[in-house]
């Protein structure tokens, strides 16, 4: 638009005011906001921060990292699952009977359908101590034990005989007692040797039973006079 230049003499000022007056009469009123620009601007910025994903259901399946796979086809929907195949209605997974783990398995993995065990215990536990598979030891002197390939230990216990004598001694390293002074029984208090007679005083001749230690031994008391036997 064309102003003709008025007649007379215009302040500067007011010469400035009418110009701009005159542009912002120009400006279009579609380019001012209106409250219904406001509204689709911010249905706009919803949508955008919501993100669609393709709905597969019926059409593929997809895994745990966000594969699809194509009805009929098989997949691993993680890496610790079984096997799946795709239908209509979702993965439908094997579901396989698994082996039982050793019951001495110290280490599992389970990256595939079944957990497999990967380190099986190789030696024995036994009173604090560890043995090798078929090792023998003897954990005292009365036992001799082996460490079984099934990681438990069997052990055999001397059986040891009856010691013919009253005062039997264990000596070190040694499973069962001995009579160290061979076989004997008691004559009252006094311990004496068994196959022979013995003066236990001067009116008293003792012997001990044969093979019956543990018996007090059989006595024969003589007449004494003073203590001196009269026979």
């Amino acid at each position: 638009m064309w102003m003709s230049k008025p007649r007379g003499r215009m302040r500067p000022h007011l010469w400035a005011a009418s110009v701009l007056l005159l542009a912002l009469s120009a400006v279009s009123p579609a380019a001012v906001d209106s409250p219904q620009d406001y509204t689709a601007d911010e249905a706009e910025r919803t949508a955008a921060d919501n993100i669609i994903f393709d709905d597969y259901r019926g059409k593929g399946c997809v895994d745990d990292s966000g594969f699809v796979y194509k009805l009929g086809e098989r997949f691993y929907p993680g890496h610790s699952n079984c096997p799946c195949e795709c239908t209509e209605d979702g993965p439908v997974c094997d579901q396989p009977e698994c082996p039982k783990l050793h019951p001495k398995c110290t280490k599992v993995e389970h990256n595939g359908c079944c957990p497999e065990c990967k380190e099986v215990r190789n030696f024995c536990e036994y009173r604090g101590k560890t043995y090798k598979i078929l090792e023998e030891f003897k954990p005292s002197p009365c036992e001799w034990c082996r460490c079984e390939p099934n990681n438990e230990v069997h052990c055999v216990v001397s059986d040891c005989a009856v010691p013919e004598c009253v005062n039997p001694v264990y000596e070190p390293e040694q499973c069962c007692p001995i009579c160290k002074n061979g076989p004997n029984c008691f004559a009252g208090t006094t311990i004496i040797p068994a196959g022979i007679e013995v003066k236990v005083d001067d009116c008293t001749i003792c012997r001990c039973h044969n093979g019956d230690w543990w018996k007090p031994a059989q006595c024969l008391r003589r007449e004494c006079l003073n203590g001196q036997s009269l026979s």
